[in-house]
């Protein structure tokens, strides 16, 4: 599975832990950046990763700003996406189980990198259910087309 991976300079670090504890599980990645701590604007590397899932060209993608806020609302304009914000586990099995969504959000002041790490993993390893939920993620997607 090909993952792309970005932050802005608030979510680097964390990014960074993630995207080794992602390498050592054998996942394929790719940074869309920010590459260090210095200022950047979250929009241009939330747009990235999901253009790049949203094309195909990435299985699903991964986005680390402060709060999770801007980058999840920065990914859901972009058709095709589905971003979820998630803070825990339980958000983010549901949001894959039920919405089966493509694009992860996370707040990089909201979650240490432990809980982030752990986030990433039940996130990846949730498949969708599909039967009931399948008829409502249609009209999620038909939604403003």
């Amino acid at each position: 599975m090909k993952l792309a991976i970005g932050s802005d300079h608030v979510g680097f670090k964390l990014k960074e832990k993630i995207k080794a504890q992602l390498r050592e599980a054998g996942y394929e990645l790719a940074d869309f950046g920010c590459d260090s701590t210095d200022s950047a604007d979250y929009p241009d590397y939330g747009c990235a990763v999901s253009q790049a899932v949203a094309r195909g060209e990435c299985d699903k993608g991964i986005l680390i700003c402060s709060t999770g806020i801007g980058m999840s609302m920065t990914a859901n304009k972009v058709a095709g996406i589905r971003a979820a914000l998630c803070h825990n586990l339980f958000t983010a099995e549901m949001s894959r189980k039920h919405n089966d969504a493509n694009v992860l959000a996370l707040g990089a002041n909201c979650v240490d990198e432990e809980l982030g790490k752990q986030i990433v993993h039940a996130w990846l390893a949730t498949s969708f259910e599909g039967g009931r939920h399948q008829r409502r993620i249609d009209k999620i997607m038909a939604c403003g087309s």
